[in-house]
């Protein structure tokens, strides 16, 4: 069963809405907000699966919390909710996996919880990487296609050092150049889950083929020293995952 959080200003629409995902019977609301605030706390603290969240909540905005919850550690599914269909496109920018209007209809809201279900059960599926076959898995292009002033960029993703974030921007690393883009980590998270790049702290991917030095810091973490001497941060969250992958 999925655990998901309702984000929504508009009492009334958070029943309709949590009372269709209850009757479908694999949806568990883990919480509900009316707020920015209130509900980054919450959703920090309950880890759900899935949040439903509505771009217009009184005088704020939902993107705010999209933008959150697209940086942590293990950021969960969004689905928009919401009356203003003007906002599909930005909504989507910002990784939301789907898009619902109200007034809610039951069949619609039933298709995206199978969407939901599928992606989940893919996650939990994914082969993870082996650094002993050292290989992208077929599923996947060995190259990743970024877009950079309305140009699209063709890179090899063996060649990428690291992915991190700054300022604002994503940017991507290799040996002979760097790539600011406007999508975010998270995104180039998803593309890459079969490759050799992995996450290391909640702003950024590493390719651990380009590491070439580990060196302890404070606190069980550590810093990883990439081919181009950059300094790479691992938090204490991804040390076990890296430490499993490169046996140390």
């Amino acid at each position: 069963m999925l655990k998901a959080f309702i984000v929504d200003d508009e009492p009334l629409a958070r029943d309709e809405l949590a009372y269709l995902l209850k009757r479908s019977k694999q949806i568990e609301i883990v919480g509900e907000s009316d707020c920015v605030e209130n509900a980054l706390e919450k959703i920090s603290d309950l880890d759900p699966d899935v949040i439903f969240l509505d771009i217009q909540l009184a005088d704020e905005s939902g993107i705010e919390i999209a933008a959150f919850v697209n940086n942590l550690d293990h950021p969960p599914l969004i689905v928009f909710a919401t009356a203003f269909d003007e906002f599909a496109l930005k909504a989507f920018e910002l990784n939301a996996v789907d898009y619902i209007l109200k007034p809610f209809d039951e069949k619609r809201v039933l298709q995206t919880i199978e969407k939901l279900s599928k992606l989940i059960e893919n996650k939990k599926q994914a082969i993870p990487f082996s650094t002993q076959k050292h290989n992208v898995v077929n599923e996947r292009s060995e190259k990743l296609a970024i877009t950079i002033d309305e140009k699209i960029i063709i890179v090899n993703i063996g060649d990428i050092l690291y992915i991190g974030t700054n300022e604002g921007k994503t940017v991507i690393a290799t040996e002979t150049a760097r790539y600011a883009v406007s999508d975010s980590l998270v995104t180039f998270e998803r593309k890459l889950q079969y490759s050799s790049i992995i996450r290391v702290h909640r702003a950024y991917l590493v390719n651990i083929d380009a590491i070439v030095e580990i060196v302890p810091w404070f606190n069980s973490t550590y810093n990883v020293i990439m081919k181009d001497g950059e300094k790479v941060p691992v938090s204490r969250t991804y040390t076990k995952d890296l430490k499993q992958l490169l046996g140390f």
